[in-house]
């Protein structure tokens, strides 16, 4: 394959992955609520068990190497000492946090768009370290549409079908002139301004024909 080939079918393959997520009806809340909820109560219990334990640890000095053991970082204030400790754990915890939550929520997402959760997760995790995320921006940028509803029938069809199995209707309906691929709704192709209904549109089912009459022949 060329160099011109392979450009054609990756520019090809993004522009129909943003057609299709345009069926997505996704709000911020929902996506949350795909991370998995032992992770959550996990990152939880770890970032308080670090928090108690560094108080702890902290206090702890201070009581054992009485009269000569100082708090951190203000010796004489055992109050200041304390808030300045959490806020540090709480700083470097808020990215450490959201880099695992991410990772949760793209294993999660990956398994329901129909794609390899496992090697998306170890993806994002290699090219996360030191590549500024790159990792994650990748996933977002190939990661497949969700499943929809067929606008025929209604079933639930995969973002890469081309007909929907339970009534055969043509997911993937093209302009006439052009042959590129059209929306059900568009009145006119985007790409050369054709006329469009759904009798000219290549591969739209169009309704069964009536049964005829014979009331008058009889």
């Amino acid at each position: 394959m060329s160099d011109f080939q392979a450009s054609t079918t990756f520019n090809e393959k993004l522009r129909r992955i943003r057609f299709r997520r345009t069926r997505e009806k996704t709000r911020f809340r929902d996506e949350l609520r795909i991370i998995p909820k032992w992770l959550i109560v996990t990152l939880t219990v770890v970032f308080l068990g670090v928090q108690a334990g560094c108080l702890i640890g902290n206090l702890g000095f201070k009581a054992m190497s009485s009269p000569h053991g100082e708090l951190w970082p203000y010796p004489d204030h055992p109050a200041l000492s304390g808030l300045a400790v959490a806020g540090i754990i709480t700083a470097a915890s808020i990215p450490l946090s959201a880099f695992f939550l991410l990772v949760g929520y793209v294993n999660r997402d990956a398994r329901r768009r129909g794609m390899n959760s496992t090697l998306w997760t170890i993806l994002v995790v290699i090219l996360s370290g030191g590549w500024l995320l790159l990792g994650f921006f990748i996933y977002f940028l190939m990661r497949e549409p969700l499943p929809y509803n067929c606008p025929q029938c209604g079933a639930t069809v995969g973002a890469r079908f081309n007909y929907c199995p339970n009534c055969k209707c043509n997911l993937r309906p093209s302009c006439p002139q052009c042959k590129r691929e059209v929306g059900e709704l568009d009145k006119f192709c985007p790409y050369c301004a054709t006329e469009l209904n759904a009798a000219n549109v290549s591969g739209t089912a169009a309704p069964p024909p009536a049964p005829p009459d014979f009331r008058g022949v009889l």
